[in-house]
């Protein structure tokens, strides 16, 4: 798993930030969550290559299916094609940036990020719940990419049931991760099978996740890990291909 003495991160939001799974040369992987993303690169040697399961780069029109890589990369996932979902304008995603201290509040700021979105769209679209809860997440690395763009080269958009896809000879999962919100033990199963076929250990992926995180995030970032690797020498492939870029420059793709 580990390419050309680089340091390969696969990268997941969590509940108390970002969970990562980290694979050093000549050591075994590791996971741990950090509060943001901005301390975890700066964890990081300047080469590593970084895989992440969040929107990078932002439309400020937004079409039918979503930026772009939404439409391309769904066909792939059958069932599983409804985890894409379409990332609104950067108007949309930027409408309200404060924090949230009562329901009320959030739902309020969704209301209004989704009047935002359906004035930059077309047809005009609001935004989902699924889209809401990560803004803050996207904007984070937005603005990291955005004042240092030497960051573009090393940090790639993923998405998991893609990565899993693609790992699995252009196969998408059986089974879903989630079921109603709970964890699917079958298809976690699955996705663990798949995982070690590709390198890791069962004891690893069998590891309670670090503190803040979900089982699926966990298994998500290790994933996101090997798509890394797959970058690194030159096998991912990028969704579309070449990738786009939105108006700071910054490449949109998802990579698998």
């Amino acid at each position: 798993m580990i390419v050309q003495n680089r340091v390969l991160v696969g990268v997941d939001g969590c509940k108390a930030g970002w969970i990562a799974v980290i694979g050093n040369p000549d050591a075994a992987p590791v996971a741990k969550v950090v509060a943001s993303f901005a301390v975890l690169l700066a964890a990081l040697p300047a080469d590593a290559v970084v895989a992440v399961d969040m929107p990078i780069g932002l439309p400020e029109f937004s079409q039918r299916g979503g930026r772009g890589p939404e439409a391309l990369v769904r066909p792939l996932l059958g069932q599983r094609q409804s985890s894409v979902f379409s990332i609104p304008s950067r108007a949309a995603v930027y409408a309200d940036t404060d924090e949230f201290t009562t329901i009320e509040a959030w739902y309020s700021a969704h209301r209004r990020a989704s009047d935002v979105a359906k004035t930059t769209s077309d047809p005009p679209r609001g935004v989902s719940i699924q889209a809401f809860g990560i803004f803050s997440k996207i904007r984070e690395i937005d603005a990291l990419l955005i004042a240092r763009p030497e960051l573009r080269g090393s940090v790639f958009e993923s998405h998991p049931e893609v990565a899993f896809c693609r790992l699995n000879g252009d196969r998408a999962m059986q089974l879903p991760k989630k079921i109603k919100g709970a964890i699917n033990p079958a298809g976690m199963e699955e996705r663990k099978a798949l995982l070690c076929r590709h390198g890791y250990g069962r004891a690893f992926l069998d590891q309670a996740p670090p503190r803040g995180a979900a089982a699926d995030d966990f298994l998500d970032a290790a994933a996101m890990m090997l798509i890394a690797g797959r970058i690194a020498s030159g096998k991912a492939t990028p969704f579309p291909n070449p990738p786009l870029t939105d108006r700071f420059g910054i490449p949109i793709a998802i990579w698998a």
